[in-house]
């Protein structure tokens, strides 16, 4: 099982690269977890926004069919349904009875295109508060592996 973390943005503090890559070594052998960053679209002043959203749309969803199937997308979004630990442990035991490979989206400054949200099979909220986009990474990256190994 596959469990890619694709995420808007590709200039990262080095804290970030660090985290991220430490947090899936923990990882248990039935499961891989992958980042690939997907380039930002420059935001200039007059952006037409929604075209640079259909843009970064795009190149996601270019990943997401590289990927083996079946993958499971899930995009993380301030409006999705919240998820705490135990939701988070129950989603990916099923991952692993189905032998599902998933995805998770992040978006890049102002979220994800709404098409693109209305195609994914879930959308999650990490918390009513926003978080900056590296933490993001970083908070999931410390949370699967530890829900997965059954640590929590």
């Amino acid at each position: 099982m596959r469990i890619k973390l694709i995420a808007v943005g590709t200039r990262m503090p080095d804290w970030v690269g660090t985290a991220f890559s430490e947090y899936a070594k923990r990882m248990p052998p039935i499961c891989q977890l992958e980042l690939t960053e997907v380039p930002a679209i420059k935001r200039g002043k007059n952006a037409d926004i929604p075209r640079i959203l259909r843009d970064e749309a795009s190149a996601i969803e270019a990943v997401i069919a590289a990927m083996p199937a079946p993958t499971q997308v899930i995009a993380l979004d301030r409006k999705g349904r919240s998820i705490d630990t135990l939701a988070l442990a129950k989603s990916q035991q099923q991952w692993i009875d189905d032998n599902q490979n998933v995805a998770l989206v992040i978006g890049g400054p102002e979220g994800l295109e709404p098409s693109f949200l209305g195609s994914t099979h879930q959308t999650w909220s990490l918390s009513a508060l926003t978080f900056a986009h590296p933490l993001v990474r970083v908070m999931l990256a410390e949370s699967i592996p530890a829900v997965i190994s059954g640590s929590r």
